[in-house]
């Protein structure tokens, strides 16, 4: 088998292995009828003034009374005047006033008060719960657009479905005085299926089994002052969409991510970072006390910027981890002058404590609490699992108990494609450029634990000269424009111990009540750490072989017997360093000196005797030695696997051999140095 072949095969084994590693959270996925990008002939929809064409009221005038007694005087004579029309033409529930729409460009004004939508919540009867659609791994059926259309409200409180150009504004003075409650008896509040141009203004939508304001296969949409709380998964979700507006938005006490503009139009595939233009702009927003303020999968092509992500258990993610999206791999997103602080909110205990096990209206959501449905590590600032092409430029990263930036490869297997060419396509060009961390917007200083995470794999990924503390130590830097950068790498696969701590951690399912073991995403601290454990049980074995090799047979070597206890002191630094495997010092390489020192001295000593294993032992010395100059100085370019990789495959070899020298009797053990300088002086009688 040629070098090649055998490197090819080495390298499908270990990206198999990241694919189990990455595979258990994507049962949890979205999952959706199978849906194709608008043709991107639409636009983004300005906002129309003026007089409603349809009007939803409750009957209640002293209820409505008291809801605007606070207004200003002129919203609230507004009011009054559309309450007085509608409590004659109006309708009481906004899904009647969607119904009766006719032709595009109509705008439904729904005044003040608690939407409920009593007509529309019952449970599916006739032909409507005799639908036949596969189910979705959580349980709901993935219904077509056809039967949608023919029983809108099965999965829905208010269904829009096909409409154009259709406006739907609350007229409070706030967006909380307009608020539709689907009290975790729909998936979705208010769905907007291929309904091109749809703009909604200035309400809230609460408490759903999946999320508040779902937005799919849609040219042209605007989000603008409207409020998502309180919802098993997400607060915000657009999908397969384009020429989409979110701004001044707010989302909190979601499962899943507050704002998520999953599958965004895919139009900048194939191009470096000057783009025309970007799918989808977020704006203005706060995400909150979620479990993740943002995410996307296939968020592609989205334009992210002067936005608030803060006290969630991670800031903002995007990935390339689920399949069923079209748009994968993830590419283009652009991150700008977005604070991103304090996510450091640990929910995982209820999920522990059975509090996510009971029904949703039981949980508490009301009153914080929130039930994380994928893995999410706690203390993150913004995580890229598998994108391309990103820019996260000038924004503020501060306070983050874990990293502020988290970046690691997603093989393609993890979203159904095998080809060969694809398994390494991810986790390539995302640029951190002109970024301030550890300091908030005052210039105070609020540190993360590490500033970033990054598991080594891809190429042209590129930080500025201060991205500060950082895991791996050295990291290529980004000059002085998109594109420019040196020091870089283009490894086909992460360090092994991250991509295991991933393996361990990735394990989770909210469902299952299970929470990894050995994960300190779930609380795992000390020696319960797999970093922890398999440097320790590592150090184990090489000091049992190491040492009952010196003692067969280089005790009476004097330098061996130094270097075997610089290589016990380097063995003892690396169980150490991997207790803070966070914290940027540079005990990892060190560790990784004294050990290559250990091994490329007895190595030499083992030359005489068994020349071999002597040469195997040296180079497995220079490997170590070289993967310490990796992680602390800079990182090797070209070089398609890190040294820790070589070096683990080639140890592995080295410990059996080692015991086999180690435990045979066929050589005589070494004679003293005295009694060889005796010998080499005797003369002959």
């Amino acid at each position: 088998m040629s070098w090649t072949r055998r490197f090819r095969t080495c390298l499908v084994g270990l990206l198999a292995l990241a694919a189990v590693l990455l595979a258990a959270p994507a049962a949890q996925a979205h999952e959706e009828r199978p849906v194709t990008f608008p043709d991107g002939s639409g636009s983004v929809p300005a906002y129309r003034g003026g007089e409603p064409d349809l009007i939803v009221c409750k009957t209640d005038r002293a209820d409505f009374e008291r809801r605007i007694a606070g207004f200003p005087q002129a919203l609230k004579t507004r009011n009054r005047a559309l309450f007085d029309r509608c409590a004659t033409s109006g309708f009481r529930h906004l899904q009647l006033a969607v119904d009766a729409v006719r032709k595009p460009g109509m705008n439904i004004a729904v005044l003040p008060g608690l939407y409920e939508e009593e007509p529309f919540t019952a449970a599916p009867s006739g032909a409507c719960a005799r639908l036949k659609a596969p189910k979705s791994q959580l349980g709901y059926q993935i219904l077509s657009f056809a039967q949608q259309k023919q029983c809108p409200n099965n999965q829905n409180l208010v269904a829009i479905l096909g409409k154009k150009d259709l406006q739907i504004e609350g007229t409070g003075a706030a967006r909380g005085d307009v608020v539709f409650d689907a009290k975790y008896r729909k998936l979705n509040a208010i769905r907007a299926d291929e309904s091109d141009g749809v703009y909604f203004k200035n309400f809230t939508a609460q408490r759903t089994t999946f999320n508040s304001l779902y937005v799919l296969a849609g040219d042209g949409f605007v989000i603008d002052d409207v409020l998502t709380r309180w919802n098993d998964e997400y607060g915000f979700l657009t999908f397969a969409s384009d020429h989409g507006l979110y701004k001044n938005c707010e989302s909190y006490g979601n499962g899943d991510s507050g704002i998520y503009p999953g599958s965004a139009s895919d139009i900048n595939n194939g191009r470096g970072y000057d783009v025309p233009r970007y799918s989808i702009e977020i704006t203005g927003c706060r995400s909150h006390h979620n479990m993740v303020g943002y995410s996307g999968t296939a968020g592609d092509s989205v334009y992210v910027h002067d936005n608030e992500f803060d006290h969630n258990m991670g800031g903002a993610s995007m990935d390339s981890a689920f399949p069923g999206h079209p748009g994968l791999p993830q590419n283009h997103a652009r991150f700008e002058r977005n604070l991103i602080h304090d996510n450091n909110e640990d929910y995982y205990p209820y999920v522990a404590d059975g509090t996510c096990a009971k029904p949703p209206a039981e949980r508490g959501y009301e009153r914080g609490v929130v039930c994380p449905q994928i893995s999410m590590p706690p203390g993150s600032g913004i995580i890229t699992a598998g994108g391309n092409w990103n820019r996260y430029e000038n924004n503020w990263v501060y306070g983050q108990e874990r990293a502020g930036f988290v970046l690691h490869a997603v093989p393609a297997f993890i979203r159904g494609e095998d080809a060969w060419a694809k398994q390494t396509d991810t986790s390539h060009h995302n640029r951190y450029a002109g970024n301030i961390l550890g300091k908030d917007k005052a210039g105070k200083s609020r540190p993360n634990r590490t500033d970033v995470y990054w598991d080594g794999q891809g190429g042209g990924n590129c930080w500025d000269t201060g991205s500060g503390a950082s895991t791996p130590r050295a990291l290529p830097e980004c000059g002085a424009k998109p594109g420019d950068f040196s020091g870089g790498s283009d490894r086909k696969v992460g360090e092994p111990v991250k991509l295991a701590q991933l393996l361990v951690c990735a394990d989770y399912s909210v469902q299952a009540k299970r929470l990894p073991a050995g994960c300190d995403w779930y609380g795992a601290t000390g020696i319960a750490r797999v970093e922890t454990q398999l440097a320790l049980g590592v150090a184990a074995v090489l000091a049992l072989v190491g040492g009952m090799l010196w003692w067969r047979r280089l005790r009476h070597h004097r330098l061996a017997s130094v270097a075997t206890v610089l290589g016990a002191a380097g063995l003892a630094l690396d169980v150490a360093g991997s207790t803070t495997p966070l914290t940027s010092t540079y005990v990892p390489a060190l560790a990784l000196l004294l050990i290559g020192v250990w091994w490329t001295v007895i190595g030499l000593a083992l030359r005489g005797e068994r020349p071999w294993l002597g040469w195997t032992t040296v180079v497995l010395g220079a490997l170590t030695l070289l993967d310490a100059f990796d992680k602390a100085v800079v990182m090797i370019p070209w070089i398609p696997l890190g040294p820790a990789w070589i070096r683990g495959l080639l140890a592995v070899v080295w410990v059996l051999w080692a015991v086999v020298a180690a435990a045979r009797h066929d050589v005589q053990p070494e004679r003293s140095e005295r009694e060889a300088a005796t010998e080499t002086t005797e003369v002959p009688a």
